[in-house]
């Protein structure tokens, strides 16, 4: 089949890289693309993935039998809509459903009504309101912007002072203040074709920007899967009180879910709670995801767009483990510092590893740094340690000057099983 994959960063080198491997993929298109991925398309296409006009010319143009939305922005836009009235199949799902991700306030009142265990919370549209809720909850509380934020929208205050803050920066808008939740985050991964939810792999990662887990939140300085603090008992609960709940509720208020359920999870004394939904792999959740799922890729993926996932055979995922270390431009998740050389990405990778790419551009013939997080070394092993030295070691290959990256990433599961 011909596949075009919509986005252009980690995220999505990640999956062209998967789709590339499947038997049923005869031809890739990757739209914009970055250097990483043209290793795996026919070609990169220039467009925006949220122009969909374009976006249909060119699946047009290149008889394209499957797309695959990368980012969320294309989703909460509508794309897949558009592509789906234009006789596309697409993994994503409708911006109805996208809502998932695209408004928090939506996943919340979809929780209340289905009885999905989550945090309390409260809506508020202003910074007045905001204010008076926090008083309702107290330190440490929860405060997150309703729509997308690229990862960077939620403040946990541990203090009264530091909730106000965040009610006061964000402005008049929508809101949802929310109960502090006690426990470890974990991630699970889920095909939705409708009707069906199928696991398919769990991850942690490691938002904050500093070694241990202190700084501000960026969209994630590494990552592993399998997450082993969520147990087979536990993901069973998930799919069962989460995910699978979710879809039936949308199924049953018209907006069937399609693609990519990313539950981000908190396991707390009480079982698994929903932290909140994304409606497409994380990033950079998916480089080490990709990684372990067995199999046709490709193939599953239509088959989910097709709203037929029975006819799937049992999906098996890989008995490894798999990191990925992000490397970061200097000052994200600030501004970030763009134009750096990149070199060495040939000998990382000589030993197994594989440097997927994400703020990366080809200036005068060089590879140049573009964006706030630039590459995600991945390796795999047979255990978690295995995994991290792999991963360095290929870090410690490459030479980009101007970026960095923390040492620790796994340090809690690692400690657990030392």
């Amino acid at each position: 089949m011909n596949i075009l994959v919509l986005g252009s960063g980690g995220r999505e080198d990640a999956l062209s890289w998967r789709l590339s491997q499947s038997p049923s993929c005869d031809k890739l298109i990757c739209a914009p693309g970055n250097p990483g991925m043209a290793r795996w398309a026919e070609r990169l296409a220039s467009l925006d993935p949220c122009d969909a006009d374009a976006v249909i010319a060119l699946a047009s143009e290149e008889a394209i039998d499957l797309v695959v939305v990368g980012p969320e922005a294309p989703l909460v836009a509508g794309v897949a809509d558009k592509l789906r009235d234009a006789g596309f199949a697409v993994l994503g799902p409708s911006a109805a459903a996208a809502q998932l991700e695209g408004s928090k306030g939506f996943t919340k009142d979809l929780c209340a009504r289905a009885n999905i265990p989550t945090a309390g919370y409260v809506r508020t549209t202003t910074v007045t309101e905001g204010l008076e809720a926090l008083e309702k909850f107290g330190a440490p509380v929860v405060v997150k912007a309703d729509g997308l934020a690229a990862g960077k929208g939620v403040t946990v205050a541990m203090t009264m002072d530091e909730a106000r803050a965040a009610v006061k920066a964000a402005g008049d808008g929508e809101m949802v203040i929310e109960e502090y939740l006690e426990g470890e985050e974990a991630s699970l991964f889920a095909f939705v074709d409708g009707k069906h939810v199928c696991p398919i792999g769990s991850a942690q990662d490691h938002k904050r920007v500093g070694e241990g887990d202190v700084g501000p939140n960026t969209g994630g300085m590494g990552a592993y899967s399998p997450a082993p603090v969520l147990t087979d008992e536990l993901t069973e609960r998930a799919m069962d009180e989460i995910l699978r709940p979710t879809a039936e509720t949308l199924a049953e208020e018209g907006m069937p879910f399609n693609g990519i359920l990313y539950a981000g999870l908190m396991l707390t004394s009480d079982g698994p709670k929903l932290i909140e939904y994304n409606v497409r792999f994380g990033d950079p959740e998916c480089q080490v995801v990709m990684p372990r799922i067995e199999g046709d890729f490709a193939a599953m993926c239509l088959a989910v767009a097709a709203g037929d996932m029975e006819t799937l055979p049992v999906i098996e995922l890989e008995d490894a483990h798999v990191m990925t270390v992000v490397i970061a431009a200097q000052n994200y998740p600030g501004t970030p510092k763009k134009g750096g050389t990149i070199t060495g990405i040939e000998a990382a990778e000589e030993d197994g590893a594989i440097v997927f790419q994400a703020g990366t551009a080809e200036q005068d013939g060089k590879l140049v740094a573009s964006g706030g997080r630039v590459l995600a070394v991945t390796a795999a092993g047979a255990t978690l340690a295995e995994a991290r030295d792999a991963a360095y070691a290929a870090v410690d290959k490459i030479d980009y000057a101007d970026g960095f990256h923390r040492r620790d990433i796994g340090w809690r599961e690692l400690e657990r099983v030392s």
